[in-house]
């Protein structure tokens, strides 16, 4: 896998350009541990010319440009992020680590992104408001101005599509911070970028170390907007950071969702999305099920059926194209294995398989599915961030409820069962941003609100919610007579 541009650039006002400090940091394949490329290691220097140059491109054709044509440059990156899916699906599998498939179907996703808010760019409006006679009064959605973007490793294509395609098509000027530890996608999209039409600084990226490059973003008096996916401790700072220039932020900091299996659920409907929504990317996404929750009739049969399916998975390499890959780094390998430590053995249901002949270096564990801890333990509480999944049985819908509810965080839940009445019950008292019922997912869900509450933080991005978070409202009374 070789990028048709230098990864080792920063890319400014719509230019390649070496970093201010013209040193490098590694890319790792996870799957073997091997160095494939260096990127820049970006600093304040760096975002601030980026904010310079997207300040700039406010001031001049971007900032002039009328929503349909903001839409139409968004829809030829839809099409050119598709007319490049094998070589992004492969970037991202090798930097991520994620399986070739998964990898593919970002790919997919992203393009959705920029189809959706291409058409709904010039479809953001205003409203007229009833009021004094001699008055008329309306309100205006207008762009922050320059906004930031901090986008985490594990989804980069997905995240950098919900959040700078919303800000993109609500006429903000971009400056997008990608992870250190994966990143090529995020400077590949904005090389497509400036080919679709994208005017120079509209969309800036800068890599680098998230103390460095990131801070100096948060911090920065340009920004007038910061959207953050990412750890909580690290939310919190950026939080910290943005309310010194009191700069509104969108926070999306993981969850421990749960999926509620009643004894009257179709079992084998819900099987496979029980399990594939605690393993998809290895476990590393935010809205990862990781806990199961099951009515005690039917907690027997569940956890044997889950368990079969478990020891029939198989880890291995990014292009083999199993059901998972590796972490994404010998540190978040580390994290995955003292959690595992904490289980008692007794409540290890089965464990998932690693491949033969794995290379050495990468960052492998086998997929778990743990019983019966204490809904108060770590595990049932605290995001592990890997291939691990609890299952705990409860009672009746208010034991369900307790449990559910029972940790800090509120990202998303499910809830299986035939019965209308309970469904519509338990939605309603489920603390997360978004509940399913007979599924999970939704299958990414484009136009759907995303967003927690809680440690899984706050305001929402994808569908329209995104564009009404990347404006500010304004209101204009004109009095006439």
């Amino acid at each position: 896998m070789t990028p048709w541009f230098d990864p080792s650039l920063v890319f400014v006002g719509g230019a390649w350009r070496p970093c201010a400090s013209g040193e490098t940091l590694p890319v790792i394949d996870p799957s073997t541990g091997v160095e494939i490329a260096r990127i820049a290691r970006g600093s304040a220097t760096d975002i601030d010319a980026a904010v310079t140059a997207a300040e700039a491109a406010l001031s001049g054709d971007w900032g002039a440009m009328p929503a349909f044509q903001r839409g139409r440059i968004l829809a030829r990156l839809g099409q050119m992020v598709l007319d490049h899916i094998d070589q992004l699906a492969q970037m991202e599998a090798t930097d991520v680590g994620k399986p070739l498939t998964q990898a593919r179907n970002d790919v997919i996703a992203l393009a959705r992104y920029c189809e959706f808010y291409a058409g709904a760019a010039d479809k953001l409006m205003g409203e007229t408001i009833p009021f004094q006679p001699g008055f008329t009064v309306y309100t205006l959605r207008e762009p922050h101005g320059v906004t930031g973007h901090i986008v985490p490793w594990n989804y980069p294509m997905q995240i950098i599509g919900r959040s700078v395609g919303a800000a993109l098509a609500t006429g903000n000027a971009c400056v997008l911070k990608p992870a250190e530890e994966a990143c090529l996608t995020a400077l590949a999209f904005a090389d497509l970028a400036h080919k679709a039409g994208l005017p120079p600084g509209a969309l800036n990226v800068v890599p680098g170390l998230g103390a460095e490059a990131g801070a100096a973003l948060t911090a920065h008096p340009g920004i007038r907007h910061i959207s953050f996916t990412g750890s909580v401790a690290t939310g919190r700072r950026v939080q910290a950071a943005t309310a010194e220039n009191v700069v509104p932020v969108t926070l999306e900091l993981g969850g421990k969702s749960p999926q509620l299996v009643f004894a009257d659920a179709d079992l084998n409907a819900a099987l496979p999305f029980l399990v594939n929504a605690g393993i998809q990317n290895a476990g590393q996404t935010c809205s990862a099920s990781s806990r199961i929750l099951v009515e005690r009739s039917v907690y027997a049969e569940v956890c044997d059926r889950m368990a079969e399916a478990y020891r029939a998975l198989t880890t291995g390499p990014a292009m083999a194209d199993l059901r998972t890959g590796p972490l994404i780094s010998a540190r978040q390998k580390g994290i995955v294995e003292r959690y595992l430590a904490m289980a008692d053995p007794a409540h290890i249901l089965a464990r998932g398989q690693l491949a033969p002949d794995l290379p050495p270096g990468g960052h492998y564990i086998a997929p778990a599915l743990i019983a019966g801890p204490a809904p108060d333990h770590p595990l049932a509480q605290e995001e592990i961030f890997g291939p691990v999944q609890i299952i705990l049985p409860f009672e009746d819908e208010e034991d369900a409820i307790r449990i559910a509810n029972g940790t800090l965080y509120g990202l998303v839940a499910s809830v299986w069962s035939r019965h209308g009445g309970r469904q519509m019950r338990l939605a309603k008292r489920l603390r997360a941003g978004q509940v399913f019922i007979n599924n999970y997912g939704a299958a990414g869900g484009v136009e759907l609100p995303f967003g927690g509450t809680g440690l899984s933080g706050h305001g929402r991005e994808k569908g329209f919610e995104a564009l009404y978070a990347f404006t500010t409202l304004k209101t204009v009374a004109a009095h006439h007579g």
